[in-house]
């Protein structure tokens, strides 16, 4: 075998300093720089793809409506809150801070679904027209008659049971 010298080896007997330098010129900064500039744009783009894949809640009506206004009230796109795997619209942001400290109270109870449907074992799309509130919740229901509503009140404890019986049957998202 034979011995390496400094001939046969570019690194050996040179001094670390010499090994390590590297010029970077202007034209090499520009284009590090614009790399970095891409990837913050898609890293937005991802972003907003991402807020675009998480469904809208009750057709953007805002839960909290229900409540202090007594009606349904379609909510702003400009004021959302994201919860429970849902964009929630408000038509007020003084609306959005009363759902965010509490979301759990104003939200529908069985998500974007009739409430009726569901305790008979059905899935049905709600319509945010036809609500009722009962015991401080709110559930909306998918018939655009009011017969939804009047129906679940007949026998509102065993509904309200029947259908979270069946929320294993509604999909996830």
């Amino acid at each position: 075998m034979k011995p390496r010298t400094s001939d046969s080896h570019p690194a050996i007997g040179k001094a670390p300093r010499e090994l390590a330098v590297h010029s970077f010129s202007r034209r090499d900064a520009i284009h590090g720089f614009a790399l970095l500039a891409a990837g913050a744009t898609l890293a937005t783009a991802a972003r907003s793809f991402a807020a675009e894949e998480v469904p809208l809640a009750i057709k953007g009506y805002d839960p909290v409506a229900y409540f202090t206004d007594g009606k349904p009230t379609p909510g702003v796109p400009a004021i959302e809150y994201e919860w429970d795997e849902r964009r929630y619209r408000f038509a007020s942001a003084g609306h959005r801070e009363l759902f965010k400290a509490d979301p759990v109270r104003y939200a529908p109870q069985f998500g974007n679904f009739c409430a009726m449907a569901l305790a008979k074992g059905e899935i049905v799309v709600a319509n945010p027209e036809n609500w009722l509130i009962s015991d401080g919740k709110l559930y909306v229901f998918g018939k655009s008659a009011p017969a939804g509503p009047a129906l679940f009140q007949q026998n509102l404890a065993e509904n309200i049971a029947k259908a979270d019986q069946n929320r294993s049957i509604l999909p996830q998202r």
